[in-house]
């Protein structure tokens, strides 16, 4: 394990003290995730993470990163010269845990053995950091993915911590190695509260009275802090994230529509040979700068890859959410089309299918099709659940 360095002063401020250390009696939490509180990519931790410290003092320690992390493509490589220091951005503290490996899925079932001594290695080498903010912490949050692994580790710290799982994707669909899946299914029941963004998660996960019903949120600032249009004149498709993209619907449908230009945002991928000439790839830009693509378009494209979209995605999409409340017309795959009429679905692969989609959307009415909430909201909603009846997932839960 690379060592902690000392605390310096860099692009945030660098407490000399933490928030949670003052002693000022507010709750403190703690969000245990694979992404990064300061960069850029936005996913519904760092949402959430927001709300908590406007409610008290909120660390964000960030796992699974190390010198692998550079051939990975990992978007929190801009922050590498920040890591293993506590780090104040926004009013959160942040944490960038950098080792020298890190565990990952080794898939051979052979070898499940070495890949469980690999992840052992990893829990025994956190450091005082990560320790000392487990045991101040009044609340754990643990995200979908690795974190789970370091609940035995919280409640041997603090054991009068509540401890929350934020889902975002069933286990199984983001290849998490064996590990991880069977140290949740052991910790789930134990949990305090285990938060589903859609009720089709259910049937994925341990646990019994401790699963909630939380949807995403929204930020309701984004309807009126667009921006200007990006645009010029014409018809304007936009495509924004990396998650299962499929490069295929663009090859198709900018060769069927000439006269629509297609911008696609942050999609991981490089520009392809097969695309037409009327295709903008642009590389991933901060969370608010891509809000005035969306607003301003024609319509929105989730292009994912069908034969993986799981069911669950049409309610945890968040780039389907964003378009929703913009009011974009947006079109997905059938499998995520959901309950949502302001979505129009397609085939994927079939060329007849993805031009139906796109006649519609252009003609569809630029309005949202349900209720959003808001991150305050649900973020009331993880600390509270039995507050609001709407979270449950069956009856007399």
């Amino acid at each position: 394990m690379i060592p902690e360095k000392p605390a310096t002063q860099g692009t945030s401020s660098t407490p000399e003290r933490s928030n949670a250390e003052t002693g000022d009696g507010v709750p403190n939490y703690l969000m245990l995730s694979a992404h990064d509180y300061r960069s850029p990519r936005k996913a519904r931790v760092h949402f959430i993470t927001r709300e908590l410290a406007k409610q008290g003092n909120a660390r964000f320690f960030s796992l699974r990163y190390s010198r692998l992390s550079r051939y990975t493509g990992d978007p929190r490589l801009s922050l590498d010269a920040r890591a293993n220091r506590v780090e104040q951005h926004e009013g959160v503290d942040c944490y960038l845990w950098k080792t020298l490996l890190h565990p990952i899925n080794i898939r051979k079932p052979f070898l499940r053995p070495a890949e469980a001594l690999f992840f052992r290695w990893y829990i025994s080498s956190a450091g005082a950091t990560l320790r000392k903010w487990m045991a101040q912490a009044d609340v754990i949050l643990f995200e979908s993915g690795i974190a789970p692994i370091f609940f035995d580790m919280a409640k041997y710290l603090n054991p009068s911590a509540q401890t929350v799982y934020i889902a975002s994707d069933a286990l199984d669909t983001i290849n998490a190695a064996d590990y991880i899946k069977q140290t949740f299914q052991r910790v789930a029941p134990a949990m305090t509260t285990i938060c589903l963004p859609s009720k089709a998660l259910q049937k994925t996960m341990p646990g019994g009275a401790n699963l909630r019903f939380i949807p995403h949120g929204i930020d309701r600032s984004l309807a009126t802090n667009a921006g200007a249009s990006p645009y010029g004149p014409g018809i304007h498709a936009v495509s924004v994230g990396s998650m299962l993209f499929d490069a295929d619907f663009f090859v198709v449908a900018s060769r069927q529509f000439p006269y629509i230009h297609f911008h696609i945002i942050g999609c991981g991928q490089p520009m392809s040979d097969a695309f037409g000439p009327n295709v903008t790839l642009y590389e991933e830009m901060p969370h608010s700068d891509t809000i005035r693509y969306l607003k301003h378009a024609t319509f929105g494209i989730a292009p994912y890859r069908g034969a993986e979209v799981p069911d669950y995605l049409a309610d945890t999409s968040m780039k389907l959410m964003q378009y929703d409340f913009l009011g974009l017309p947006a079109v997905c795959p059938w499998a995520v089309v959901g309950d949502y009429n302001s979505r129009i679905g397609y085939t994927p692969g079939d060329g007849a299918s993805i031009e139906r989609a796109i006649l519609q959307a252009m003609e569809a009415p630029h309005r949202p099709s349900c209720r959003h909430l808001d991150w305050g909201a649900v973020t009331d909603r993880i600390l509270h659940p039995q507050k609001y009846d709407d979270t449950r997932m069956r009856e007399g839960v």
